[in-house]
């Protein structure tokens, strides 16, 4: 008997930009959805969706996404919505500049009521300043609480999961910071984490924005001939398959699909790589994305719109972040017993030397926050995966479509590389670059003779004879 299809439903998570968030996710939903082989993430896009979920069940799954300082919203229809609201935007960005505004601000008030620089950080600098003034307190506490906005909630859920991470680590500095009256350095430290986080969301929306661009590869109506010859305009995901579609000159192909009448050169480079025209007939199959030349086409479609060469490549390149590299797989085991094991030292830089050498409390206090604030691997466990989306993302605008970050890396580990085909290496447009003219005969001449010949063609060499005169 054969299994039912399970129903997939798809959720729009905002705070979701690495795998940091993927994995808390995987902990707290696994586990109520069946599993967390039934879910799925896609990074680029703040996307995930669940298999088999119980319709009774969606407010609940919501509900455990919100504990963990994400926010999540059902997508309806499958098409990933574009993030409309200001706020959704530009929220992570303007609080991180807000936060670096006020501690600005704030410094400069305290050197102000203080009368100097020096009477404001103190005679041994930064770490023994003397108690910043009421307005300058008012002011790092605005700018704390900008920098921690967005990590607040995952610092609190972490504590009541036991699972310290980044989030928590950094809180902690921070607070501890405010404790010892060491105001500048606990708004400093919120401003530089939510500076990280927030060039992490920029490169993840660069890497969003370049992927959106291959959407672009395809109309957005199809051209469909119905039973009595009439012409009519629809969106391509309403065209089933055996549908009668025309593509005029110069047009896109709107989907997959096989020639039915009319010759013409088609453009395949985004699909295939192949830079040069490739001539279509009765028969020739076509794919979506791909530019018609000179001729009109009538197509029989074999495939829907999310079934196409082009939708699986867009696919592909949205999941990459679905499939680790080597050096993200490691970072996160690093970073997963780093942080816990860095608190725990910081604990023992407080209570060991107060209980056993009776040494001042603040002291050393302060010396295990800065332990914290340098020991935080955030830069570490922040950089992999964002190197790996920039250069996805930076391949995908040039044209080459990479699928992961476990395939990122291989490159590196080749030695020799062969290459087959024209527009690998060149741009696959010849041009002329020497004339040499025979017998008595002078090179305009000779140029002359040959384009009057190649005239009315369409040959990329003639192409490249035609394009001297012009």
């Amino acid at each position: 008997m054969a299994r039912p299809i399970q129903p997939v439903l798809r959720y729009k998570i905002e705070g979701m930009d690495c795998a940091e968030e993927v994995g808390i996710l995987r902990r707290e939903i696994g586990p109520m959805v069946g599993g967390d082989d039934r879910l799925a993430f896609d990074v680029l896009n703040g996307v995930m969706s669940v298999a088999g979920l119980a319709p009774e069940d969606q407010g609940r799954l919501i509900e455990a996404i919100g504990r963990t300082g994400m926010r999540a919203r059902p997508i309806v229809p499958a098409r990933v919505p574009h993030e409309s609201t200001w706020w959704a935007r530009r929220g992570r960005l303007a609080l991180t500049a807000t936060s670096g505004i006020l501690t600005a601000a704030a410094f400069a008030v305290h050197v102000l009521i203080a009368g100097g620089l020096t009477l404001a950080i103190g005679s041994e600098g930064l770490g023994h300043a003397e108690a910043a003034p009421l307005a300058a307190r008012f002011l790092y506490l605005l700018a704390i609480a900008a920098g921690i906005y967005f990590v607040l909630p995952k610092a609190l859920f972490a504590v009541r999961r036991v699972r310290p991470d980044m989030n928590l680590l950094m809180v902690i500095a921070v607070l501890g910071a405010v404790m010892i009256d060491e105001w500048f350095e606990a708004a400093t430290v919120s401003f530089l984490f939510s500076l990280s986080l927030t060039l992490e969301s920029w490169s993840i929306g660069r890497a969003r924005r370049a992927i959106e661009k291959l959407l672009d590869l395809a109309p957005a109506v199809v051209r469909v001939v119905g039973s009595d010859g009439t012409i009519q305009e629809l969106p391509p995901e309403t065209v089933p398959v055996d549908s009668r579609l025309v593509v005029r000159p110069g047009e896109r192909m709107p989907l997959d699909g096989e020639v039915l009448a009319g010759t013409s050169d088609v453009n395949q480079a985004p699909i295939t790589g192949e830079s040069l025209p490739v001539s279509k007939g009765p028969g020739s199959l076509v794919f979506a994305g791909s530019m018609n030349g000179q001729g009109v086409l009538e197509i029989r479609s074999t495939k829907l719109s999310g079934d196409t060469t082009l939708a699986r490549i867009i696919r592909l390149v949205s999941e990459a972040q679905q499939k680790k590299s080597p050096s993200e797989q490691w970072v996160d085991r690093f970073a997963r017993h780093y942080t816990p094991a860095v608190m725990a030292l910081a604990l023992l830089v407080i209570v060991v030397p107060v209980l056993m050498w009776g040494q001042p409390l603040d002291r050393w206090l302060y010396q295990a926050l800065v332990l914290l604030v340098i020991a935080c691997p955030c830069a570490l466990v922040i950089s992999t995966p964002v190197s790996v989306v920039a250069a996805v993302a930076a391949a995908a605008r040039h044209g080459v479509l990479i699928k992961g970050g476990a395939h990122m890396e291989i490159p590196g580990r080749i030695k020799a590389m062969a290459f087959d085909k024209t527009g690998t290496l060149t741009e696959g447009k010849p041009a002329v670059v020497q004339v040499s003219a025979l017998n008595g005969h002078s090179e305009t001449e000779l140029l002359e003779r040959a384009a009057a010949m190649e005239m009315h063609s369409d040959h990329p060499l003639a192409v490249a004879i035609l394009g001297v005169f012009n």
